[in-house]
């Protein structure tokens, strides 16, 4: 404390110590009613605090506040303490506001306010500060992981206060975590833990530690790591056509999936090469058919391969002559009657000859004179073969 100052504080405690005589000789007189009133405050680290103390009748008696070490910060408005972080907002027989910048977790604690009547009353407001956590951190992982690798993934995050609370995301889905506390002076050590079994569903999984805590009102403390897995290849063939036929385009497309990825593949066909590279041509994954023939029946293998293993799928080709479609294997649901028609010819339209439509019976009849109408003639004609010689045909 400098003299400055020094003789600052002499002075209010002789102002102090004059107060009591004057009070013990009934010259100095409190007012029902005269209490300091205040209240608690909380900020963030590194923000302002406000510390308003009020009174609500007064005889013109000063008003102070004091630090939780109790030094005077203001007395009325002369300020006491030489810290510049403390300024004087309103200083009136009523009302006593400072304000303290930059706040740091050391000046947490119990601020004091007194009204000098006499005896002096005073008021206390606890002033909270909240320690705001560092960006998390991952670690644990491991780049690439394999299929099938037990890895743990943990996040730490320091210097919240209180204890700040961590989440665990698996994309946007929320998995749980084991969570530890420790405590460092004022502040915490946060640390939560992921156990992972990974297998290739979680190449390329974005993992997410977000900061849960009352000092984040408008901000968002996260750390996201991506996961790589490695895994040996699978592979399948998707074919262009259900039913390949001669002169037919056809494709085969062999998809493989794998980390890394296994490029080339291999294409062979009964067990040995291609036989014929001029109408089959092999692009990347995919092998293609101009114009299929009966020479191209067989079996086709698609293979890929990285560091991790093998796979393979077979295709088996028959080709179908244009005309020709593969038997059915499912029988009719039910049996198809003959159609009643089909001894009647065909109706047609003859557009070379106008006016002159019908339909022609066939079959050759016997009795058609004795028959009111063609039907009965077809009846008795296949009820009477004997007489050949009387077939005859009629036009309806």
């Amino acid at each position: 404390m400098n003299l400055k100052n020094h003789l600052i504080f002499t002075l209010y405690t002789i102002y102090g110590i004059l107060l009591k005589v004057m009070a013990s000789k009934g010259k100095v007189r409190g007012i029902s009613g005269q209490y300091p009133l205040v209240q608690n405050v909380t900020v963030t680290e590194g923000g302002t605090a406000n510390l308003t103390c009020r009174v609500e009748y007064n005889d013109n008696t000063s008003l102070q506040w004091s630090n939780p070490a109790q030094q005077t910060l203001f007395f009325g408005d002369k300020k006491a303490l030489r810290d510049n972080r403390i300024e004087l907002v309103r200083a009136s027989w009523s009302e006593l506001t400072i304000s303290i910048s930059d706040v740091s977790l050391s000046d947490e604690g119990m601020y004091t306010c007194s009204l000098f009547t006499m005896p002096v009353r005073t008021a206390k407001a606890y002033l909270t500060v909240l320690g705001v956590p560092e960006k998390p951190e991952i670690d644990g992982l491991t780049k690439p992981a394999l299929e099938g690798d037990q890895i743990t993934l943990t996040c730490i995050t320091q210097g919240s206060k209180p204890a700040a609370d961590l989440r665990w995301f698996r994309n946007e889905k929320e998995v749980k975590g084991a969570k530890e506390v420790n405590a460092s002076g004022k502040t915490f050590t946060v640390r939560s833990s992921l156990n992972l079994r990974v297998d290739r569903n979680d190449d390329g999984v974005a993992y997410t530690c977000r900061v849960d805590h009352v000092a984040l009102t408008q901000t968002t403390q996260q750390a996201t790591e991506v996961l790589e897995v490695h895994y040996p290849p699978r592979v399948e063939i998707i074919h262009s056509l259900a039913i390949p036929q001669e002169g037919q385009y056809l494709k085969l497309e062999c998809v493989s999936k794998g980390n890394p990825s296994p490029d080339p593949v291999m294409w062979t066909k009964d067990g040995g090469e291609l036989p014929d590279l001029d109408r089959m041509i092999v692009e990347g994954r995919e092998l293609t058919f101009t114009s299929l023939n009966k020479t191209d029946n067989g079996t086709y293998r698609c293979e890929a391969t990285n560091h991790l293993g093998t796979s393979q799928a077979e295709y088996v080709l028959y080709v179908y002559a244009p005309t020709t479609l593969p038997p059915s294997t499912t029988p009719p649901l039910h049996p198809i009657p003959p159609d009643p028609t089909a001894l009647l010819g065909t109706h047609a339209s003859d557009p070379t000859v106008t006016g002159n439509r019908g339909t022609y019976l066939t079959n050759e009849a016997k009795g058609a004179d004795d028959a009111p109408d063609a039907d009965t003639a077809i009846i008795n004609a296949e009820g009477n073969h004997a007489h050949a010689e009387e077939k005859k045909e009629y036009f309806i």
